[in-house]
């Protein structure tokens, strides 16, 4: 069985996961059970703390398959990464989603 971890990150820290090719769940916020509205609720909470992280720039969030809470997820295990596609977007707005492989346009 695996935890799906929702990392809050920052571009910078994104850019240093891509570099390192692991990202650490380690206070990553964890959905309460496996249904869409707990998986939504833990990526809007995770985008919150990224928005505090980053000074109210743009909000990211890493989402990750890990065995247990709080593991470092090799690249190959993050499931996809979710950005605000512009600066000063709406916090009530939804995140863009990207696949891993989007990772490099994404910090260019």
């Amino acid at each position: 069985m695996t935890v799906r971890a929702y990392v809050p990150a920052t571009f910078d820290l994104l850019a240093r996961f891509h570099a390192e090719g692991e990202v650490p769940t380690a206070g990553a916020v964890v959905a309460v059970d496996e249904s869409e509205d707990a998986e939504y609720a833990a990526l809007v909470e995770a985008a919150e703390v990224s928005a505090e992280m980053s000074g109210g720039g743009r909000r990211v969030v890493v989402v990750a398959e890990v065995p247990h809470e709080g593991a470092v997820a090799p690249l190959r295990d993050v499931a996809s990464v979710h950005v605000d596609t512009q600066d000063g977007a709406d916090p009530d707005d939804e995140l863009a989603w990207f696949a891993t492989q989007e990772i490099p346009h994404l910090l260019e």
